[in-house]
């Protein structure tokens, strides 16, 4: 993706401070639900604090997929709380793509949407019996996610080795940079108070704590996603888990005339370590995928997103899905820790009695999640009885991680055994039995 110049600072929280609602965390998260909150009731005195800058976490360098992915199938939704409840937050998800693309418009945020949805390719018979699969699945709950040929699959993605593809129109490729700087921006246009280098060292009942005073407030809301672990309590709420990227310099017309991607779909393919893609603005592909290791305790440091391994696997991958590309280099590597709740539930909420409030949990898919959050967190904070508010992963309160070495263990493990999956499918030909164990476990 292109390179931003460093975004101006902010200057950090200079005292004591009372507010309406504080908000901790400056991403996508964090300003959705002030950005509403702001235009719902101008009269609101809104403070975020965030220990970095605006972001600074998976909100400013994730993969751009604006989708209507939630960490939960529909079919698993429905087995907890039903058909109807199940469809009403795949279709939320699917309106907070569009809800997305409608703020960026009306704000002037030029974050390069580009809604062309979503190719998951398949590249060997058993990736393409998962995607028949799925593909029957949507239609047995009337979702758009469609199968596509050989030939229309490659029409659109034109990749090595494509036996055909399933095909969402419910996502967006975005620049989450931009988004995310001009959503701050925003915010403070009505009256947010944005607060950088402000770390929260502890949060209580209607207080935010930071080494530079306390904010008091009726609520206080944290979004705060792989970074949770870091704060006193909540050490087993979230594992973060780390995503890395590439990306490479602009590519001329001759790739792109035989690689695709003219609607600037995202892509990815049916694989069990999950890999992601997009066709920028500028014309450079921008790759990543899991594979990076979970660090002990829930640690989360800047060092971590430099794993040489992980990125060399991710060139090497690309590569075999687009020969043409040569030896073109890497011009970009980067990553970041995302959040994932132990029941691979996302959720949101208000704890009344606290004033506590929070949201994430996303597991990689928090672009358009976060926006549904922010807006459920609005209402819930309002008081707005709405359908929003009844949606199942609202109220949602997912079980602690177990303790260490058990969780070091566990999500490592988790991690060898997708890779291992893959290879042992690519070999025998036949699903992986033990994939499909995992992903019974994780309840997907």
């Amino acid at each position: 993706m292109s390179v931003l110049p460093e975004a101006p600072a902010r200057p950090a929280l200079p005292g004591d401070a009372d507010a309406d609602v504080c908000i901790v965390g400056a991403g996508y998260t964090g300003l959705w639900t002030a950005y509403y909150l702001a235009v719902a009731d101008p009269s609101l005195r809104i403070v975020v604090l965030e220990a970095q800058t605006a972001g600074f976490g998976a909100s400013g360098r994730n993969g751009g997929w604006c989708s209507a992915l939630f960490p939960k199938s529909v079919a698993a939704l429905e087995r907890s709380y039903g058909r109807e409840r199940a469809l009403a937050l795949n279709a939320a998800m699917e309106a907070s793509v569009d809800e997305v693309g409608r703020v960026a418009a009306a704000e002037g945020i030029d974050c390069d949407y580009a809604k062309g949805g979503t190719v998951v390719l398949a590249r060997t018979p058993v990736q393409l019996e998962r995607a028949r699969h799925e593909a029957e699945e949507a239609a047995g709950y009337g979702i758009d996610l469609r199968l596509l040929s050989a030939a229309e699959a490659t029409e659109r993605v034109g990749a090595t080795g494509v036996l055909g593809a399933t095909f969402t129109p419910h996502c967006a490729a975005i620049q989450p940079a931009k988004l995310v700087r001009g959503l701050a921006a925003a915010c403070e246009r009505r009256g947010v108070r944005i607060f950088e280098r402000t770390p929260v060292t502890r949060l209580t009942r209607r207080r935010a704590e930071t080494p530079h005073g306390t904010v008091r407030a009726p609520i206080v809301v944290r979004a705060t996603e792989g970074f949770t672990p870091r704060l006193p309590g909540l050490r087993r709420a979230i594992a973060p888990v780390y995503s890395l990227m590439i990306a490479t310099d602009p590519l001329p017309a001759s790739f792109w005339a035989a690689a695709g991607l003219a609607g600037r779909e995202t892509f990815s393919d049916h694989r069990h370590l999950i890999i992601y893609g997009q066709r920028t603005a500028d014309d450079r592909l921008a790759f990543g995928g899991r594979g990076a290791p979970y660090h002990y305790g829930s640690a989360v440091d800047p060092s971590f997103d430099l794993e040489p391994r992980v990125f060399a696997e991710l060139r090497r991958v690309l590569g075999e899905l687009f020969p043409s590309l040569g030896d073109v280099p890497v011009a970009h590597t980067w990553g970041g820790p995302l959040g994932i709740a132990r029941d691979w539930m996302a959720s949101v909420g208000l704890d009344a009695a606290t004033g506590l409030a929070w949201a994430g949990g996303y597991v990689g898919d928090g672009v358009g999640t976060a926006n549904l959050a922010g807006r459920t967190l609005a209402h819930l904070i309002r008081g707005i009885d709405s359908d929003l508010v009844g949606l199942p992963w609202v109220g949602h309160r997912s079980p602690p991680w177990e303790p260490e070495p058990l969780r070091w263990l566990g999500v490592n493990a988790s991690l060898r055994l997708m890779t291992a999956a893959d290879a042992t499918e690519a070999r025998t030909g036949r699903p992986s039995k033990r994939a499909a164990l995992m992903s019974r476990v994780l309840g997907a």
